[in-house]
C-alpha cells in the first residue's frame, strides 16, 4: 500500500524532520535515508517502522538542521581551522600547484562554524518521539487507501456473486440437455451395431436390449458427473462470502486474502475446464478476469 507522512520536531539542539513514505510490495522492504553522524539511531526507526507495518517497500528518510551554539553569535571552530591550516601546507609542500581552500570551502567545512551539540542519549529520544508521530500520520495514510481498496473489492466480490446467481439455475437444464442428447446419439449408436450384426457381420456383437439401455444409463450418468459444477458453485459462493468476512473483520488481511484468490481462482479454472455451453465458459473467463483484478490490489494490502 501507499502511504506518506512527515513530521518535524523542533529541539534545543536543531530542527528534526522525519519523512516516511512507501509504495505496493507483497512483502517489506525498509530503505534509510540517514547521514552518516546519525546512524546511531537508525535501529530506532527500523523497530518503529516494524511494529506497525508488515507490506510495502518504504523509504524513512532522517534528516537534522543544526543550530548555532545557544547564546554565541556564529563562531568559528579555531581548533579544526588550525588542523585544516597545517594539512593544508603539507599538501602543498608535496604538490605545489594545488589550489588553496577559499574562504567559501572553509565556512561551507563542516564543523568550522560551531553549532548545539546533541548527546547520543537525547537524540535518541528525540527521533523516538518524532517517529512515533510520524507512524501515526503515516498509518492513518495508508487506513484511508485501505478503505478505497476494500470498497473496490467489495463491489468485485458482489459482481462475482451475480455471475454465480445467474449460472446457477443453468446448471440443471444444461445437464438436462447433454443427456438428452446423449442418450439419443448412444441409442442411434447401438442401434447401427443391432443392424451389423444382423445382417451378418460376425465382427460385431450384438447387445439386448436390457445391455444397451444399461450402457446408455452408464455413459449419460458419467457425462453429467463430468459436466455438473453445482458443487464449484457453491464452493466459489462460500469463497466469496468468507472473502467478504474477511474485509469486513478488518486487521491484517492481506495474506489471507491471498489465499482466498488462489480458492477462487481455482473454482473458476475447473469451471471453465467443465464447461458444456458458452453462457459457463464466458462465465468462467468473466470470474477469473474479476479475480485477477482482486488479486492485484489484495497482494498490496496489510
Amino acid at each position: 500500500m501507499t502511504g506518506y507522512a512527515v513530521e518535524t520536531r523542533e529541539t534545543a539542539s536543531g530542527t528534526l524532520t522525519i519523512e516516511i513514505k512507501s509504495v505496493n510490495s507483497r512483502f517489506l522492504d525498509l530503505q534509510f535515508r540517514v547521514n552518516d553522524d546519525l546512524r546511531a539511531v537508525e535501529p530506532v526507526l527500523r523497530e518503529a517502522i516494524m511494529g506497525r507495518v508488515t507490506r510495502g517497500k518504504l523509504e524513512c528518510r532522517l534528516s537534522f538542521g543544526r543550530r548555532v551554539a545557544a547564546g554565541k553569535a556564529q563562531a568559528l571552530n579555531a581548533s579544526l581551522l588550525a588542523d585544516l591550516t597545517r594539512l593544508q601546507n603539507d599538501i602543498r609542500q608535496h604538490f605545489s600547484d594545488a589550489q588553496p581552500l577559499s574562504v567559501n570551502d572553509l565556512l561551507r567545512w563542516p564543523g568550522v562554524i560551531e553549532e548545539a551539540e546533541l548527546g547520543q542519549d537525547n537524540l535518541a529520544a528525540e527521533v523516538a518521539a518524532t517517529m512515533a508521530k510520524a507512524m501515526e500520520a503515516f498509518v492513518s495514510s495508508r487506513a484511508r487507501e485501505g478503505d478505497a481498496l476494500a470498497s473496490m473489492l467489495i463491489a468485485r466480490i458482489d459482481a462475482m456473486d451475480a455471475i454465480v446467481q445467474r449460472i446457477t439455475p443453468l446448471i440443471p437444464q444444461v445437464i438436462a440437455q447433454f443427456q438428452q442428447k446423449a442418450v439419443e446419439r448412444l441409442q442411434e449408436a447401438l442401434g447401427l451395431v443391432h443392424t451389423n450384426g444382423a445382417n451378418g457381420n460376425n465382427g460385431s456383437q450384438t447387445l439386448s436390449r436390457e445391455e444397451a439401455l444399461e450402457r446408455i444409463r452408464q455413459e449419460v450418468t458419467i457425462y453429467g458427473i463430468r459436466i455438473d459444477v453445482s458443487e464449484e458453485l457453491s464452493r466459489m459462493t462460500a469463497h466469496l462470502s468468507e472473502t467478504r468476512h474477511i474485509l469486513k473483520k478488518g486487521g491484517q488481511v492481506g495474506k489471507r486474502l491471498d489465499f482466498m484468490m488462489q480458492e477462487l481462482n481455482r473454482e473458476a479454472n475447473t469451471l471453465g475446464s467443465k464447461a458444456a455451453v458458452k453462457e459457463l465458459a464466458d462465465a468462467s473467463m468473466a470470474l477469473k478476469l474479476l479475480i485477477e483484478q482482486m488479486r492485484e490490489q489484495v497482494q498490496n494490502l496489510e
